[in-house]
């Protein structure tokens, strides 16, 4: 959090370097963190993310357990 403060407070500023250094340490943070880099967690599945539950291998189910005014 310190280094997305940072950011603000740079922005705030108007310091473009002191800007990109804070935005540098947030992507060494997020790396730190499993955020960016190499998905770890992959289990094979396949990602249905930006899917409608329609349109998914979800559908089946979502028919059963929804009526038609809640999707």
């Amino acid at each position: 959090m310190d280094a997305r403060r940072a950011v603000g407070a740079a922005k705030r500023a108007g310091d473009s370097d002191a800007e990109k250094a804070a935005r540098a340490k947030v992507h060494e943070a997020k790396l730190a963190l499993g955020e960016r880099g190499p998905v770890w967690w992959s289990d094979g599945a396949p990602d249905e993310n930006r899917k409608m539950v329609r349109n998914s291998s979800y559908a089946d189910w979502w028919a059963r357990t929804c009526t038609s005014s809640e999707e």
